[in-house]
């Protein structure tokens, strides 16, 4: 009757109005006396009447934190029991009402408060002649069944509440833990390096003070050199912190050629590489693959990872026809990150056009596949 995302007590909650208005479809047992039974006009007229009101304090209990969710669950007790008289659906009010009561309340109180809303039926039943069979057995097996649902639902969302904070800490911790990696390795890179800037600068200074001009030069030559290498230290490590990792890059290129209208293959198995060669790596192909979109007017795209015994190969293929290739800064550019590592990039237009990264196996680690394949065939 209800899946929202609530957790009774101190967690908090996520309304779900959408969803909540499909259990409503249980009042079509509302309805059932007013097309079994002939009755008149005013009768059913009140009956629709209640409705508004009983779907008002259905949401208010919905969205109600286990304090005030009592207010909204009598309202409704009251709506049933002034109807009842007059229409026997109102046992489906009632099942609202035992919902709530199971999922707001702990099992103690929700056996006593279910067992006041059976003797309530029970009272309703003697009071107005009603079929004991139909209105107190019946009801009160309907009650007491979907009071339990809400038992279990309320059961269900605190588990999942519980994962959710525990998740919550896990990702909070590991944010504190990178902000001290990152706060660790400026220090390490910049310490030392601002440090020797301040003495240089200071000793030119000086210098000049004594019109030492060359040796003032000198330092000033070296203070350049340390600033620029600070600067290219710093710009390697943010590129480390930017990039997702091989895999989620990969992806997300094979969904931007997808969206272009290329079907996709990925062939092989993901190395395991040093975060500086991945980073370098997947900017290369994210390189290689805008080139498919921008210049090949190709249908079909194939990545393939191939490892061999000294080397990685990579490469990228599409069924485009192009005639000749003009090297660019793009192809220049993955040159240059690729010789920083010995690599290369070579390609060839035979058949399809064809650009293959060729990389040493680091010696720092000796790489091994993947133990699961990135996917096999074609992917449209």
């Amino acid at each position: 009757m209800k899946s929202t995302e609530l957790m009774p007590g101190t967690c908090g909650k996520t309304t779900e109005d959408k969803l909540a208005w499909i259990y409503l479809v249980n009042l079509v047992f509302y309805f059932i006396p007013m097309f079994l039974t002939e009755m008149p006009l005013w009768e059913i007229g009140v009956s629709l009447l209640i409705l508004p009101p009983f779907i008002y304090c259905y949401f208010w209990a919905h969205r109600s934190s286990k304090v005030k969710a009592v207010y909204p669950i009598l309202a409704i007790i009251a709506l049933g029991a002034l109807i009842t008289p007059i229409n026997a659906g109102s046992l489906a009010l009632f099942t609202f009402a035992g919902f709530f009561i199971g999922f707001y309340y702990s099992l103690r109180t929700a056996f006593f408060g279910l067992l006041a809303l059976l003797t309530l039926l029970t009272t309703l039943s003697l009071l107005l002649g009603i079929n004991h069979y139909f209105f107190v057995l019946y009801g009160g097996f309907l009650v007491l069944g979907v009071g339990l649902f809400g038992v279990a639902e309320r059961k269900r969302v605190e588990a999942k509440c519980r994962q959710q904070q525990s998740e919550a800490e896990i990702s909070q911790l590991a944010t504190m833990l990178e902000r001290e990696r990152i706060g660790r390795d400026l220090h390490d890179i910049m310490g030392h390096n601002l440090s020797s800037i301040s003495l240089k600068a200071e000793l030119a200074e000086k210098l000049l003070a004594k019109d030492e001009l060359e040796q003032a030069r000198i330092q000033l030559r070296e203070l350049n050199e340390i600033a620029r290498d600070s600067l290219s230290q710093i710009r390697q490590t943010v590129s480390d912190y930017k990039h997702k990792g091989l895999s989620a890059s990969v992806m997300q290129l094979c969904q931007t050629l997808r969206d272009k209208g290329l079907s996709v293959s990925l062939e092989g198995d993901l190395p395991i590489l040093p975060s500086t060669l991945e980073s370098q790596l997947i900017l290369s192909i994210t390189e290689l693959c805008n080139n498919v979109i921008r210049h090949s007017q190709a249908s079909h795209c194939v990545i393939t990872f191939e490892r061999l015994t000294d080397e990685i190969n990579i490469s990228v293929t599409d069924n485009g026809t192009p005639q000749s290739v003009t090297e660019g800064n793009g192809l220049s550019g993955i040159r240059e990150r690729l010789s920083e590592f010995q690599g290369k990039l070579d390609y060839s237009l035979e058949k399809h056009c064809r650009f293959t990264i060729t990389l040493p196996v680091p010696e720092e680690q000796a790489l091994e596949p993947r133990a699961q394949k990135l996917v096999s065939g074609v992917q449209n």
